[in-house]
């Protein structure tokens, strides 16, 4: 990769602790790792900060995910944008309803350690 960064935002983990766990395995020379710790400012810091990825929770405060989701769906540069929802949730409704906004992958929490993740989002923007 040159000198350009990618940029991901991890929104989403209203669980202060585990958002800087999982940003802190991003290598820092290859990312530049965006947070945020409610939808609403997820919203906000992805439609101003265009990342190349969005790592999504669906359970958060002040915005849910899915309700964040479809928002980013209707902006021009959001609607294109890789979405990962990373999760607790295993219920099949929740799968179902964000493939309708086209995610990238669903991951649930506990299914995967964090190096893992790091590696999907390396394989899912063609890093591999």
């Amino acid at each position: 990769m040159a000198d350009k960064k990618i940029r991901v935002l991890e929104i989403a983990e209203d669980e202060d602790m585990l958002l800087k766990v999982m940003s802190s395995q991003f290598d820092r020379k290859e990312f530049d790792v965006l947070t945020a710790t409610d939808g609403e400012q997820g919203l906000a810091v992805a439609l101003s900060k265009h990342p190349d990825l969005i790592l999504l929770d669906l359970l958060m405060p002040k915005m849910d995910g899915i309700t964040m989701l479809k928002h980013l769906r209707e902006d021009s540069w959001g609607k294109n944008v890789p979405v990962i929802i990373l999760t607790a949730f295993k219920d099949v409704n929740h799968i179902n309803e964000v493939a309708k906004f086209g995610v990238t992958d669903y991951l649930v929490k506990s299914d995967f350690q964090l190096s893992e993740i790091v590696e999907k989002v390396k394989q899912k923007l063609g890093m591999k």
